[in-house]
């Protein structure tokens, strides 16, 4: 694919994937056309050398893998780490409030959003619901509301006079709350928030015992820029991420090299990963080890698979915006469209040391690909990813990467076109490299 069919084919993905059960599930439909299949955690593994698999953890986090011909004592594991997750609003579990004629959604706040910039979007609903079934057994269904169904109206600044001069502060619990209708009826019925679901999702009202719900913007994602050399949408951090590494695993190239080559995708990245499915719980060590043990690997060299393995830690980083030149390092501007971030931290904030960093530009020289470095600023506080904790469960060599893009945590990002297409070319050769580590 060209750049801009990359960009389209992205846009495209975002717009199908509103909260991470559909990233994951729009991620496994990709991967059944290229041949992989799925892998029960529950049930016994027979993996065949070549084979390509998958395994889904709760819905919203997801590896997948070609298991190598290429002995894996040999050539360990390449790994690319990225996350479904994004920050935003989260739907609580007795959502409905009705005070003056109208009817307004609970939510939570679920990691660091940009919360003005949720106001005065058309804003709607996607996720899960669990039911309970004819048989008596617990379900789950996949929700999306396509139309604009809530709303955040912003208070006019003829009652917020300073707006522009102090920035729009909103109270999470008072003032976070989404309008989504008028009161018709004297009396609300109990069951109006499930009434609502089953309209969508086709399950009785009665059946549905619990939701997890994201708040998120209807709006389709655009290219701007008087060359169409930019994009905009929501969740570019991190869902960019994630399918640069799908489609560049997705390469003749790769599949063909013999190498056993991973993805994994996890969801609760933005707060903190400890959980059954994020990156700081046993999921990565629990597929990995289990792929070694599937092939026969013994555990000597499963051990010495690990030694030779290395994992590129995938999340966006932050361009430099010259309107707020006193935000950035100086010497660490990272610019849009001139390549993927090489991200360092001397207190670990980042995976990235010498080695990991110096072996990242070799793959970027061998593709013709530019790179950049970025290093915060001292005086603030430095964000992290995936790469330091899962590096050091499985002790593997990582370097934490990530394309440049404005407005991270807004509601809507804007990145780069050439910058995705970088990356997908150096992931692939990162993929398709033979040589041991």
């Amino acid at each position: 694919m060209t750049a801009q069919q990359q960009i389209n084919d992205l846009l495209k993905f975002i717009d199908n994937s509103p909260s991470p059960y559909h990233a994951v599930q729009n991620v496994k439909k990709k991967l059944e056309g290229f041949g992989f299949t799925d892998l029960d955690e529950k049930q016994k593994w027979a993996l065949a050398a070549g084979g390509r698999y998958y395994v889904i953890r709760d819905g919203s986090s997801i590896i997948f893998f070609v298991a190598g011909v290429n002995p894996l004592e040999n050539t360990g594991y390449k790994i690319l780490g990225a996350h479904t997750d994004s920050p935003g609003l989260k739907i609580k579990p007795n959502p409905v409030n009705n005070s003056d004629d109208l009817l307004r959604l609970g939510v939570e706040v679920y990691g660091g959003p940009i919360l003005a910039t949720f106001t005065d979007r058309d804003l709607s609903l996607a996720g899960r619901i669990s039911y309970k079934t004819s048989a008596g057994k617990i379900a789950s269904q996949l929700v999306h509301f396509e139309q604009a169904l809530l709303r955040l109206p912003n208070l006019a600044i003829h009652m917020n006079r300073k707006v522009n001069e102090d920035g729009l502060k909103l109270n999470k619990q008072n003032e976070l709350p989404l309008m989504i209708s008028t009161m018709v009826e004297k009396q609300l019925s109990s069951s109006y928030f499930c009434q609502l679901l089953e309209q969508q999702s086709g399950i009785k009202a009665d059946k549905i015992l619990s939701w997890e719900l994201n708040v998120y913007d209807t709006q389709k994602g655009v290219l701007w820029g008087d060359q169409q050399q930019f994009y905009a949408n929501s969740q570019l951090d991190n869902l960019a991420s994630c399918h640069a590494g799908l489609q560049a695993m997705l390469n003749d190239q790769v599949l063909a090299s013999g190498n056993t080559v991973l993805g994994a995708f996890f969801d609760h990245e933005e707060i903190g990963s400890e959980s059954i499915k994020g990156a700081d719980g046993s999921f990565l060590a629990d597929i990995v080890q289990r792929i070694a043990f599937s092939m026969n690997v013994e555990k000597e060299d499963y051990q010495r698979a690990l030694a030779k393995s290395f994992m590129i830690s995938a999340d966006m980083a932050h361009a430099y915006q010259p309107n707020f030149p006193s935000a950035y390092e100086p010497e660490h501007k990272v610019m849009v469209n001139k390549g993927p971030v090489i991200k360092v931290n001397a207190n670990q904030r980042y995976s990235t040391e010498s080695i990991s960093e110096a072996m990242f530009i070799d793959w970027c020289e061998q593709v013709d690909v530019p790179y950049q470095k970025y290093s915060h600023r001292t005086d603030i506080p430095c964000g992290s990813t995936i790469g330091p904790m899962t590096s050091a469960k499985l002790g593997v060599r990582t370097v934490d990467i990530g394309n440049p893009m404005w407005a991270m945590h807004s509601i809507r990002e804007s990145a780069g076109v050439e910058d995705h297409f970088y990356l997908i070319k150096v992931l692939s050769c990162f993929f398709a490299d033979n040589n041991a580590f």
